[in-house]
């Protein structure tokens, strides 16, 4: 991509939204158009470009589509990517959006041929809405229920054939009868940082925001390896930039913005920092159980678990065993600690004191 290019409409529309401080409006207008615009997943966007070439060149629907990968990685911007490169219309909603059959039979019902349905956390969907899914999938077609009990009656509603996108970030919760009727799987990997360098780079450029290399390689160490939380942290230092300094965002901006809104330099937040710092402190690096960790974090079991624990783990800061959570030995050395085996022999009443809480955090279960 060039990044010298003159301005355009999308960008004129992205910096009057940032001037009206309309984020998601922002978020909406920063992601890319086409396949071509796509920075990242470099094998996803072949093997995705070879399925919507044929099939344009064929006269034909795409296949379903299932895209999986954690929050954040571009599966919502790709399902765009799929409707604009095929020239189609896209519906969009989300399985916990769709409780009953009936839910499901509308809107598939209204679909235009060749339409992209757009399905997010799809392993969320209602048993009986994912069981109609099946034959509208594979047959194009539905049956409607009319009626209760021994005079029901089903009536085949023949639909139009339409593209399936799906997106999960759990795919192991999908059941497989629903898994196979796609005919390309996909899975999203976190980014590296040279990746989110160009991603910081060209929405720096979309946002009419001047910053050097260093500042973005900044941005991107700190964004998680997730598109999203780097333009979102792009935002964030611009304000600071624009403010405490000069408006261009260096190396030394973009640190002392991400310090003001606590995004340490390997991109641990407040929550991260709080887990690792109850697991360290309290409880002497562990193992300690999850309910007890959330606990002294002050946090939901489920915040802890799914918010906190995957890029701790991911980052090698953090261990699960059988009796609890483990900090690792650079989770210490991150926040400067003294493991207490190390600490020598005046550590021993620490260790102590340590190794009975974490025994009470396993009493409390993972």
């Amino acid at each position: 991509m060039n990044w010298d290019d003159d301005s355009s409409p999308v960008e004129e529309r992205i910096v009057g939204a940032a001037a009206e401080g309309d984020d998601q409006a922002v978020e909406a207008a920063l992601r890319p158009k086409d396949l071509g615009e796509f920075i990242g997943q470099e094998k996803v966007r072949q093997q995705l470009d070879l399925v919507l070439k044929a099939a344009r060149q064929r006269g034909a629907t795409a296949d379903h589509v299932l895209l999986s990968g954690a929050p954040g990685l571009g599966k919502t911007t790709l399902s765009m990517i799929i409707a604009a490169e095929m020239n189609a219309p896209i519906r969009i909603t989300s399985g916990p959006a769709i409780q009953h059959a009936g839910d499901l039979a509308a809107i598939l019902s209204s679909l235009q041929e060749g339409e992209i349905l757009f399905l997010d956390e799809i392993h969320r969907m209602s048993r009986p809405a994912e069981e109609m899914l099946y034959m509208a999938m594979e047959d194009f077609r539905v049956d409607v229920i009319v009626g209760k009990g021994p005079g029901a009656t089903a009536i085949p509603l023949d639909l139009p054939p339409f593209t399936l996108v799906g997106a999960t970030t759990r795919a192991g919760l999908l059941p497989p009868p629903l898994r196979d009727r796609f005919g390309f799987t996909a899975h999203m990997e976190f980014y590296e940082p040279h990746e989110l360098e160009r991603v910081v780079r060209r929405s720096a450029g979309l946002l009419d925001v001047e910053i050097d290399t260093d500042g973005a390689a900044e941005i991107a160490g700190r964004s998680r390896g997730t598109p999203r939380i780097a333009n979102r942290l792009l935002r964030r230092v611009r304000d600071y930039a624009q403010v405490e300094a000069d408006g261009v965002i260096t190396r030394e901006v973009a640190a002392a913005a991400l310090g003001v809104y606590e995004v340490d330099s390997r991109g641990l937040d407040r929550l991260d920092r709080g887990v690792l710092e109850a697991l360290l402190k309290l409880f002497g690096g562990g193992p300690v159980g999850l309910s007890t960790l959330a606990v002294a974090v002050g946090e939901e079991r489920e915040t802890v678990e799914e918010v906190a624990e995957p890029f701790l783990v991911r980052e090698g800061l953090l261990a699960r065993t059988p009796r609890g959570r483990v900090a690792t030995p650079a989770a210490w050395a991150h926040l400067g600690l003294v493991p207490p085996q190390a600490a020598g022999p005046g550590a021993a009443g620490g260790g102590g004191a340590a190794r009975g809480g974490s025994g009470q955090g396993g009493l409390f279960g993972m």
